[in-house]
């Protein structure tokens, strides 16, 4: 029987705020809520998920780098680093894994300076605006880029 493919979810700086922090921009739900939408997705698509979150790019950084050869794919919510950080784009490149871009907000529909991302660069498909169904339509297009690119 083949290896169950295993997904990191990583979550960047003020996640942790999800449900409390400007609800009328990110929604109510908690990063738990969050976490166990994932969990229920992952379980139905058979997929094993390593869910955290970080206010630090460094330890995002590393956690990306721990993920090749030992992940499947990536999904990352890296808010505000999303804009940001050339060292989570490198780090990205670097573990040579599909990558999946999430944002719970549409950030086209916001400030400016939001309309860049360095992700994007290193993702191969980016979903946003659509709350924390996005992570579950990310974990689907995930678990589809993984078994396409499986060896029979």
């Amino acid at each position: 029987m083949a290896q169950q493919p295993s997904i990191l979810i990583l979550n960047g700086p003020n996640l942790n705020m999800l449900g409390t922090r400007e609800p009328q921009i990110y929604g109510s739900e908690t990063l738990a809520d969050v976490e166990a939408l994932c969990r229920a997705e992952g379980a139905r698509l058979d997929l094993e998920i390593d869910f955290r979150q970080s206010n630090h790019e460094g330890e995002l950084v590393t956690w990306i780098q721990q993920a090749r050869g030992t992940r499947s794919a990536i999904l990352l919510n890296a808010g505000a680093y999303t804009h940001t950080s050339v060292a989570i784009l490198d780090a990205l490149t670097a573990v040579e894994l599909p990558v999946i871009e999430v944002h719970l907000s549409n950030i086209f529909r916001r400030e400016p300076f939001r309309h860049h991302s360095y992700v994007s660069m290193a993702a191969r498909g980016v979903i946003c605006g659509l709350g924390s169904h996005g992570y579950v339509l990310a974990l689907q297009a995930a678990d589809r880029l993984i078994r396409a690119t499986a060896k029979p």
